[in-house]
């Protein structure tokens, strides 16, 4: 069972609400800890302050040491004091608030309540939630000013004891749902050693693993005391309750995977894939740097700029046609074009710089196959070859209809693999990190290049297990469970 435990400053900052059990004072929470037992605890510290060494401090300091998830967190509570971190990268802010504000013209600062990430105002209520999953707190005010265009002046926490009548109802339909994310599911947590959160999106066309897969995962979690419990991206608030967080939903720098795992790491927490990871290995502009950097053989390539004129017209000397353009952040082979002439050139680079800032050319290899290698903790662990797709120069064909189609595999057992494509792939995820990894490779002759390295290698059932079968799923939950025991132990490496 969990249990939700709300610690105000003082009885009377709850008397607009119901009594409550779940309600107690910060002086009750700090002098009478509650007796360990199997529960896990989540507060929320609803105190008037949460200056250094206040007792709202105090409150998520000794929540913290008790084991029990707390928001705001101590994390939480000293990057609001720094003012730096209100830069936020809030996507669009100028416009968003030029339209909430149509006939204000002469505003220069406006300010906004925010509630568990939740706002009365529909416009803002997604820059509401990304400033709240950056500052977890109960209660947020985002002070906002004009110069030349809107800015974030300041994000402050909020008293309940300030909110005024119909804030308070807000506040407390907030709680409700908020609440109800966090306990809807209560689960018999004993019967597993450690429980991990296996982030999916059952809508996805082309997710990294099918549901056979899937349920693999939970299967092989079950056999060794792990219960593994897929979420959504609905379920942010929920993710502290866990242990470990293995992704198995496409990343992306720009998208609720990445905060997904920040959270997760920022939380202690197991975590597959890694913030790192999902940074080094979704731009291919990175990747391109790293490992020519680093000396590891990759494809000649060429990075282009926006009207770079000058490039554009070297690049057919340097690579030969056809070539292969690529933006930094694609995927199963979306956003990339082969082009056969100058014309096509042109037009493929215009059309791609419409996304980016940058782009990658490349020369074209021809394989029947690609090689994928997995890697787990910088050891092979499934290899494949990925045949092209029937008609087409990749493996994965998008239709005009939006459909894909692919080509056949073969999945072999590593050792049956070249050995000098498992070394390559070793190589090269060892300047990544020590978790999943997927490299695609291509082998030309004697020639054998890296393509790019993926930090959320597909898993299908009925592919990648052809061979390891049920010990696939079981050798990654075996890696998780090693982590896991190392860090409950203080183990670091």
């Amino acid at each position: 069972m969990s249990r939700l435990v709300i610690v105000v400053e003082k009885a009377s900052d709850w008397g607009s609400y119901y009594p409550s059990d779940n309600v107690v004072t910060a002086k009750d929470y700090l002098r009478e800890p509650l007796a360990a037992d199997e529960e896990r605890t989540q507060v929320i510290n609803l105190c008037r302050s949460y200056k250094y060494l206040g007792t709202g401090y105090y409150v998520s300091l000794l929540a913290e040491a008790r084991g029990h998830k707390v928001i705001p967190s101590v994390r939480t509570i000293n990057d609001l004091r720094r003012r730096s971190l209100y830069g936020l990268d809030i996507e669009d802010l100028e416009q968003r608030l030029s339209r909430f504000l149509p006939d204000s013209r002469d505003t220069t600062d406006f300010g906004l309540q925010v509630y568990f990430g939740e706002t009365n105002y529909a416009p803002l209520q997604d820059l509401a939630r990304q400033v709240f999953e950056m500052f977890p707190c109960p209660i947020l005010r985002i002070e906002f000013e004009r110069e030349r265009e809107w800015g974030i002046a300041a994000i402050k926490p909020a008293g309940l004891h300030t909110l005024n009548d119909p804030q308070e109802d807000a506040f407390a339909d907030a709680l409700d749902r908020f609440s109800k994310k966090l306990w809807r599911k209560p689960r018999a947590r004993r019967k597993y050693r450690y429980d991990i959160a296996m982030l999916h999106d059952p809508a996805e066309a082309m997710p990294p693993s099918n549901k056979r897969a899937l349920k693999s995962f939970i299967d092989a979690g079950k056999d060794l005391g792990i219960e593994v419990d897929p979420i959504t991206r609905n379920d942010y608030a929920r993710l502290a309750e866990y242990d470990g967080l293995f992704i198995r939903e496409t990343t992306a720098l720009d998208n609720h995977t990445y905060r997904f795992a920040n959270k997760a790491e920022k939380e202690g927490m197991v975590v597959m894939d890694d913030p790192t990871s999902i940074l080094r290995c979704t731009n291919k502009i990175y990747l391109h740097d790293l490992l020519r950097a680093r000396k590891l053989p990759i494809p000649k390539s060429e990075i282009l700029f926006r009207d770079d004129a000058k490039k554009l017209a070297e690049l057919p000397a340097l690579l030969g046609f056809p070539i292969v353009l690529k933006i930094p952040d694609g995927s199963f082979s979306r956003g990339i074009v082969k082009v056969e002439n100058a014309e096509e050139l042109k037009k493929g680079v215009d059309d791609l710089f419409q996304h980016t800032a940058l782009v990658i050319a490349q020369e074209y290899l021809y394989t029947e196959f690609d090689w994928r290698v997995g890697v787990l903790n910088k050891e092979p662990l499934y290899a494949c070859q990925y045949f092209m797709s029937r008609g087409h120069w990749q493996i994965y064909n998008h239709g005009a209809r939006g459909t894909a189609k692919s080509g056949g595999f073969k999945t072999l057992p590593v050792r049956e693999a070249p050995a000098e494509v498992v070394r390559l792939a070793l190589k090269a995820t060892g300047l990544i990190g020590d978790g999943l990894y997927g490299v695609d490779l291509k082998q030309v002759g004697s020639r054998i290049v890296v393509i790019e390295v993926n930090d959320n290698p597909s898993i299908d059932a009925g592919v990648e297990d052809e061979y390891l079968g049920d010990d696939l799923y079981r050798r990654i939950m075996e890696e998780f469970l090693r982590r896991l025991e190392r860090k409950r132990l203080g183990i670091t490496d």
